[in-house]
């Protein structure tokens, strides 16, 4: 089997790129950066997928697509040509190839809990950032035939985004954070998004949406405090009410666009409205249709990743 995958020099993409090579499958890979790291033996080559379609592509048999922005901090028009023109110009590219999408649990609906939310409960029509919109419109874009996965919150080693922001965000002896902690949320592993890739790209799965993520949700208080201990800092997490933070947040917010920042303050409203309030996604399509078994949530090895 001949497997494309976008994405490739980043945390996603590079994971499901090792595990497909791995398996002996022959693959093809694909990202901005002129140096991937270490892919298993891929075939890397650079590409930009916002700038247009790839010439000379190599006819595969299924596309993972991993790559995107996914930062909810910054223009529109760069998280727009990264997460639906990208998308657009992967699909002219490799047309006929079985097309797997990574979404993301960001579409659903951020102004209100998602309480072990079902597939057919996103798109919708309202987003808190550009980010939640372009991901959006990226779904609307695939065909009907195209697989579809929403991951929640993804950790593991290599992770940029989720364990760098809360190791930022402690302060001595103290991890501010919003809500109550009692709070329940979806995670999603490295591992069990790169098996979820694997099974929808190379088994015999019909198209469709899944919501993507650990066998079971957990409080946040438990999540944090687990990292902070597998890591080994000394601090406890010290919430404040989400009504609170909220408008501090979006002060921050001003201040930092005022400031033409390219960086985001360390908390905004897109991370409260994902873990000051329940984010839990039914996992019965992945386990039914992929035959998804994820492994529960763990921090476990934090320390190196």
């Amino acid at each position: 089997m001949r497997i494309a995958v976008t994405g490739a020099s980043g945390f996603v993409g590079g994971a499901v790129c090792r595990a497909l090579a791995a398996e002996g499958v022959t693959t093809f890979a694909y990202g901005r950066r002129p140096d991937p790291g270490e892919l298993g033996g891929a075939a890397y080559r650079s590409w930009d997928l916002a700038l247009g379609p790839l010439p000379d592509a190599p006819d595969v048999d299924a596309v993972i697509h991993c790559a995107g922005s996914a930062t909810d901090w910054g223009p529109a028009a760069g998280l727009f040509a990264a997460n639906l023109t990208g998308t657009r110009n992967t699909l002219a590219t490799f047309p006929g190839a079985r097309f797997v999408h990574v979404s993301t649990a960001s579409v659903y609906d951020p102004f209100r809990p998602s309480v072990m939310v079902t597939e057919d409960e996103a798109p919708v029509r309202r987003y808190m950032n550009a980010y939640g919109a372009s991901k959006a419109a990226a779904e609307r874009a695939v065909p009907r035939d195209a697989i579809i996965l929403r991951p929640h919150a993804v950790y593991g080693p290599g992770d940029t985004t989720l364990l760098p922001r809360v190791l930022s965000a402690v302060r001595g002896p103290i991890l501010p954070a919003a809500g109550t902690g009692r709070q329940r949320v979806s995670l999603t592993s490295i591992s069990n998004l790169v098996r979820a890739c694997v099974l929808a790209a190379t088994g015999p799965v019909a198209p469709g949406v899944f919501n993507i993520a650990d066998a079971a949700p957990v409080t946040i208080d438990d999540a944090l405090r687990g990292i902070l201990r597998e890591r080994g800092v000394r601090a406890r997490p010290v919430y404040v009410p989400a009504a609170a933070a909220r408008p501090l947040a979006a002060v921050a917010e001003g201040a930092f666009l005022l400031a033409g920042s390219p960086r985001p303050p360390r908390v905004t409203r897109y991370a409260i409205s994902h873990l000051a309030v329940e984010r839990t996604l039914d996992l019965t399509a992945a386990r039914t249709v992929l035959g998804y078994d994820p492994h529960e949530t763990s921090f476990t090895g934090a320390a190196s990743w």
